[in-house]
């Protein structure tokens, strides 16, 4: 039991832990001390509903209906440029938001409406194939693997993702410090739109 629990929580960081769309939504709002951690548990919620639909099976039904999952890849793609072009614009043309980066975080300061961020999290979320590929298909095959202790892998896993996005928002405010000029966010912003139309290529390039 806490051997299969063990190794859930080592597969489900050594997944988790990598640049990309969810990480840095993430990081991007704990800087900017907006709804951290009501993203972080929206990220943690996602990523435990996908496992335990991987544990369950439904991944070999997902398997059974390509066509599903290329929609899925489509929307994303378009998705992950679309915000990409707007990190892109925040970077060569910072706006009010930008150029008032410090105050922005200043406490008491109203930021970004909770449901339109939310909403953006979770479209990066279930929008992104790499989410299904490691939550439903990987974690959940691996699960499996460990038959009547497939729930306490995958409880370590759901762990994992909890632990890790937690840390992530709660502790991306301390560099706060370092983001706290306008050219410091237009770095992070450049970076973010790179990130972000890579990942959008690569889930349309053929292989």
């Amino acid at each position: 039991m806490l051997a299969s629990t063990a190794s859930g929580l080592a597969l489900g960081l050594s997944l988790i832990v990598a640049i990309g769309a969810q990480n840095l939504f993430v990081l991007r709002q704990g800087i900017r001390r907006e709804h951290a951690l009501a993203v972080a548990l929206v990220c943690a919620a996602s990523d435990a509903i996908l496992i335990a639909v991987g544990v369950s099976g439904l991944g070999a039904v997902l398997h059974a209906v390509p066509w599903l999952i290329d929609a899925v890849r489509w929307a994303g793609a378009v998705f992950l440029a679309v915000y990409a072009v707007l990190a892109a614009r925040r970077s060569l043309r910072p706006g009010a938001e930008v150029l008032d980066a410090g105050a922005a975080r200043a406490p008491g300061r109203r930021g970004a409406p909770l449901l339109p961020v939310l909403l953006t999290c979770l479209a990066l979320t279930w929008l992104n194939p790499h989410v299904y590929l490691d939550t439903v298909f990987l974690l959940g095959s691996v699960a499996n693997t460990h038959g009547a202790h497939r729930w306490w892998f995958a409880a370590g896993a759901m762990a994992a993702s909890l632990l890790w996005f937690s840390a992530l928002a709660l502790g991306a405010r301390y560099l706060a410090r370092w983001l706290a000029t306008p050219r410091a966010w237009r770095v992070l912003d450049g970076v973010i739109a790179v990130v972000m139309m890579a990942l959008a290529v690569s889930l349309v390039w053929p292989r």
